[in-house]
């Protein structure tokens, strides 16, 4: 077995144990404290972080839905996507509608002269800025093109320069050299692009393509859109043209797509509750022993779900039915998540499906009440949990302090017990050494005498 380190020379005794003993006895208290505020404040820290995060979620998803044409039950579909798309809003009826498109709508897109010298080739050769003026239905738009630009900076200087306005320029390169090429993201008739000014670009230039209308007819009633977006052609029906040809845009009643939505709003509500659940859950350990979450018993995580909750069974909504429980959705009292009764939903849907619109949106709708009920507790800066956040944030700060503290109070103990310890220990080596003299004095003497 190994032997103890002896650390005081002169009197035997390990001085450097006592020290580190005395030291650690004396930093044990507050060391403790601050491990157990430290972990409590980092667990703290991260469940009302989780909470922030899904309470933002849920807000997010709850704008998403705040749409009355979401509970409808109305669906938009096109036999052939590739001729047409279509989404349904506000206002929309079940119909069928033949449409043909014979061309969409196109923007301008126009090329300037060939330069031979490729994209290093010299637009500006005077010796100070020229001027590219680019028209498009009657507004002019001025580009400073700096001196000795070549053709890739006219390029560059066009794009940072109009960035904002829809216009776009890029070089196309074959062998007979690079032109610039000038396109548009406005469609429609008369938005032709034009070039004017003293750039050099304004002579030589062809058109690429022709700005038009789409062209198509619905139901045979021939009709124009400046753009491939028809959004007032069939009331509450947005159809996004693709491509020409032939089809059938129809909106239908669907009880699935109605489902759908409610359940995305049950959905949502759910995932918020089970972050709350795992934040404020008690668990209970093989030894009967019992431990909470890292927001168990807090105060303001209760009001909130009691905000959320008291929303959640207030009426809404001007016909037969006001209220979700009445479609079948209630709280489970174990989870408190919502549940959803396909028979009981079924069979209000059937008489009352009408009603789901007033309960769910509009200003005093289940869905603009929810938002406002957890605006307070979701603000970034001043919100219930963005200042919890802050106060945990300070806290961990401060103990970073007191940690930085108690460690360099703790080296000072230290250093000033390992000095009176090395005083002690060199007053007993010299303490030994003269008992040392005196006793082979005395030895001497004593053999003398004997003599």
């Amino acid at each position: 077995m190994a032997s103890s380190i002896i650390s005081g020379i002169g009197s035997g005794v390990d001085t450097v144990g006592i020290v580190k003993a005395l030291v650690d006895a004396e930093k044990a208290p507050k060391q403790k404290q601050i491990n157990t505020l430290t972990a409590t404040t980092s667990t703290t820290l991260s469940a009302v972080g989780s909470i922030q995060s899904a309470l933002e979620a849920y807000r997010t998803a709850l704008a998403a839905m705040n749409k009355p044409e979401n509970y409808t039950g109305l669906v938009g579909s096109s036999s052939k996507d590739t001729v047409a798309k279509m989404t349904v809003s506000a206002g929309a009826s079940t119909g069928n509608y033949e449409l043909h498109v014979d061309n969409l709508a196109t923007a301008s897109k126009i090329s300037s002269k060939v330069f031979t010298g490729g994209p290093t080739a010299i637009v500006n050769n005077s010796a100070n800025p020229s001027s590219l003026i680019i028209e498009q239905s009657g507004k002019a738009h001025n580009v400073s093109i700096p001196a000795g630009a070549t053709l890739q900076e006219t390029r560059d200087a066009i794009n940072s320069q109009l960035a904002s306005t829809g216009i776009s320029a890029n070089v196309l390169t074959d062998s007979n050299g690079s032109r610039l090429i000038l396109s548009s993201s406005v469609t429609g008739k008369d938005t032709d692009l034009v070039v004017k000014g003293d750039s050099g670009l304004e002579t030589g230039t062809t058109v690429v393509t022709a700005p038009q209308n789409a062209s198509y007819t619905i139901d045979k009633i021939v009709m124009e859109s400046s753009t491939n977006t028809i959004a007032a052609a069939v009331s509450g029906v947005s159809v996004q043209l693709v491509g020409t040809g032939d089809s059938t845009i129809s909106v239908v009643s669907s009880d699935d797509a109605l489902k759908t939505s409610v359940k995305g709003f049950v959905d949502a509500y759910n995932t918020l509750m089970t972050a709350i659940n795992a934040t404020t859950k008690v668990s209970v350990a093989a030894d009967g022993s019992t431990s909470g979450g890292g927001l168990t018993g807090d105060a303001s995580v209760r009001s909130l779900v009691s905000s959320i909750r008291n929303e959640l069974v207030t009426p809404s909504g001007s016909g037969v039915s006001k209220t979700l429980s009445e479609f079948g959705i209630s709280t489970a009292q174990k989870t408190g998540l919502l549940e959803f009764d396909d028979k009981k939903w079924t069979k209000a849907l059937a008489s009352n499906g009408s009603s789901l619109a007033g309960i769910m949106t509009g200003k005093d709708g289940l869905i603009s009440r929810m938002t406002k009920a957890t605006e307070s507790f979701a603000l970034s800066k001043t919100g219930a949990f963005a200042s919890r956040t802050a106060a945990l944030s300070q806290t961990l700060e401060d103990l970073t302090s007191q940690q930085a503290a108690l460690d360099s109070r703790m080296a000072s103990l230290s250093d000033t017990l390992t000095k009176k310890y090395t005083a002690m220990d060199t007053l007993v080596a010299k303490l030994k050494a003269t008992s040392s003299s005196i006793m082979t004095t005395l030895n001497a003497l004593n053999k003398v005498g004997s003599d």
